[in-house]
């Protein structure tokens, strides 16, 4: 059986750890790796986007990081409870014209006993932004441990 520790009921500690694995995962930009962090019967809301099942998951996420180029996220645990966990999230991408967006969002995730997410709820909003005023610089992929997060971001 395959499992994703950490597992749940999540204390503040895990799920910290929860919402950092997930957001490197993200920072990746790799749909496989990413799609494997969910149940093979996965549910989502992206948006006002339906997906179930891996299969969907990694054929999304190939065609968002086709269109939202030098993505890169920050996530931040907002709350927890047994296998649930409730994340804010900010990411900063641009077009393919060179228009840049910082993506606004909360989701909420549900896990199963193995630790892979069963469920995940995301709404999100789009703000343009100019080139100068993106604060999201590090190299693609990880976030290095010392960049801040979003509220020393002031986001």
């Amino acid at each position: 059986m395959e499992t994703r520790p950490p597992l749940p009921p999540f204390t503040a500690e895990s799920a910290a750890q929860k919402v950092r694995a997930a957001e490197d995962g993200w920072n990746s930009r790799d749909p496989t790796r990413v799609a494997v962090a969910y149940t093979p019967g996965s549910v989502w809301r992206n948006r006002a986007e339906f997906l179930t099942g891996r299969a969907e998951i990694e054929a999304f996420l190939k065609r968002k990081w086709a269109r939202e180029l030098d993505y890169r996220l920050i996530k931040q645990l907002w709350a927890h409870d047994g296998n649930r966990i409730a994340v804010r999230f900010a990411y900063e991408w641009h077009d393919a014209d060179g228009h840049w967006f910082r993506s606004y969002g909360n989701e909420n995730w549900e896990f199963a006993a193995d630790g892979l997410m069963q469920r995940r709820i995301a709404s999100i909003n789009d703000l343009p932004i100019a080139e100068s005023d993106r604060l999201f610089h590090w190299p693609q992929g990880r976030r290095p441990n010392d960049h801040p997060g979003l509220s020393d971001l002031g986001l």
